[in-house]
């Protein structure tokens, strides 16, 4: 399959010298082969070998929206837990 294929862009590669317009449906061949090749173009986004990036993604946003709800009860909690020490220890 991929030697036929080889042989067409070389055949149509071949015509360009005869018309520039074979030159251009030569390259939109090999523009088509190489994105079929990577598993497809803009809507493939979102399917398939991304979804571990996706999980990681949803993992990120739920940690930064917790640290967002209770960041300032962490913090005045631990500048309590400061002072607390400090008061004790000296």
């Amino acid at each position: 399959m991929i030697v036929l294929l080889v042989l067409l862009v070389m055949a149509l590669f071949g015509l360009g010298f005869l018309n520039g317009m074979w030159w251009v449906v030569a390259g939109v061949v090999v523009f088509a082969l190489l994105q079929y090749g990577r598993g497809g173009g803009y809507d493939d986004w979102g399917r398939g070998d991304d979804s571990g990036f996706r999980n990681y993604r949803d993992y990120r946003d739920r940690v930064d929206r917790w640290d967002r709800r209770y960041s300032r009860q962490r913090r005045g909690r631990w500048a309590r837990q400061d002072r607390r020490d400090r008061e004790r220890h000296g």
